[in-house]
């Protein structure tokens, strides 16, 4: 690879690491902001946390198609600075927000710019070449992994300090990573395989369209859907609950924060590439949707707080379920309808962010508020423990009649 295509993924990835790690500062304290805002407790926080997840969500499964298709006409480079502008953007009305109102404008501007990861990942196309283009994309998970190790941490050290700085600093690693990037990132798409915009193109449900088009992998798909709605249980939840249930503070969040970005990078980086060759895609994900629900119920039931760190294990290592049963899905698709069937299943999954938190984060405002018939701070939980269980059988029913029609799709996850 030439040495420009080398400093351009140094770049990208730095701007990933900064992207993630700049959400994980703001994580540990964005239920105390809240409470602060609107002056009520935990319970309701959640409610609101909940509300501003979803129209971030919103914003982002519209706008994201529109951003993609802008960066196929005007190339990576702007659109990409743009999104590093928005970020920047939304962080400082986080920073500064004098009523809960504000928090909305700025997650709104955020959802609309925040294409990062989008445009990342074309750049990473464009710069790499077949023999590579495996492993440059991993460069994706591995800075995630990173980010949710620093981000939670320091952000729960910053927190000590005043609600606002984790935001504050999350706005300056922004700013001057679009600064940076507005002099050292070239382009990395040729005006001569740029194409027009076209709005049909950029339209998020013209997605789920596609999907109609591969009639075996209805219930798979249903299988997925269900798990990214029971993992908003922990993603939209765990702050709250360690407040309400433990009095944990900005420190230990960010800690927790960290440790469960640690185990899911080993996971994700490293156990998957062991196992799953072992003992094929059918038993990762019978395996990993089983630790998965053990893991929520073990969460729910937890009554000390190394418990929960405990806990994390099995269900971090549920992570092995996700690769392998994606992996089937793309087994029953041909080699050059693959790029389809990913952008149909991006744009179904982003549902899942505009639903799983309004339900999970109501569901623990539900049975924490006083009036509660009854006090259970982990429900969503527990809910979600559920979700995998249903999610567990509807796959044993789906691998069950490809066994019968005598389709194997238990070779490894690639």
């Amino acid at each position: 690879m030439a040495a420009s295509s080398k400093n351009a993924l140094a770049f990208i990835f730095l701007t990933l690491l900064i992207d993630v790690a700049g959400l994980g500062l703001i994580l540990p304290v964005m239920p105390k902001l809240i409470e602060e805002l609107i002056q009520g407790d935990v319970s309701t926080a959640s409610q609101w946390s909940g509300i501003l997840t979803f129209a971030y969500a919103v914003m982002q499964f519209l706008f994201s198609p529109v951003m993609g298709n802008l960066s196929d006409k005007y190339g990576r480079r702007p659109i990409l600075l743009f999104s590093l502008l928005g970020f920047g953007v939304d962080y400082i009305f986080l920073s500064f927000a004098p009523t809960i109102g504000w928090l909305f404008v700025g997650r709104i501007i955020a959802g609309i710019t925040g294409a990062s990861f989008t445009t990342a990942s074309a750049y990473i196309a464009d710069v790499s070449t077949e023999k590579n283009r495996a492993q440059n994309f991993g460069l994706i998970g591995v800075a995630f992994g990173l980010g949710f190790i620093i981000g939670p941490v320091i952000g729960g050290l910053l927190g000590q300090f005043g609600s606002r700085i984790p935001f504050m600093v999350a706005a300056g690693l922004s700013l001057a990573n679009a600064t940076y990037g507005f002099f050292v990132l070239p382009e990395s798409l040729s005006k001569d395989n740029r194409r027009a915009f076209e709005w049909k193109r950029a339209n998020p449900f013209g997605a789920f369209t596609q999907l109609k088009k591969y009639p075996g992998i209805g219930k798979l798909i249903g299988c997925l859907i269900l798990v990214y709605l029971a993992a908003h249980a922990v993603q939209s939840n765990w702050t709250f609950f360690t407040i309400a249930r433990f009095g944990w503070n900005e420190t230990m969040n960010g800690i927790s924060l960290g440790a469960f970005g640690l185990l899911v990078a080993l996971v994700q980086g490293g156990l998957i590439r062991v196992v799953n060759p072992r003992i094929g895609n059918e038993k990762s994900v019978y395996i990993g949707l089983g630790f998965y629900t053990i893991g929520l119920l073990l969460f729910a039931f937890a009554a000390q707080s190394w418990m929960l760190f405990a806990f994390m294990i099995p269900y971090c290592l549920g992570g092995i379920a996700g690769p392998a049963l994606q992996s089937i899905i793309a087994g029953y698709v041909p080699a050059n309808e693959q790029g389809e069937l990913q952008g149909a299943l991006t744009s179904l999954m982003s549902l899942t962010s505009i639903v799983g938190p309004l339900v999970m984060t109501n569901t623990f405002a539900l049975f924490t508020k006083p009036s509660a018939p009854i006090h259970f701070a982990g429900a969503p939980f527990l809910l979600g423990s559920l979700l995998m269980l249903f999610s567990t059988i509807i796959a044993y029913g789906a691998l069950k009649a490809d066994k019968v029609a005598g389709v194997d799709r238990n070779s490894p996850a690639m």
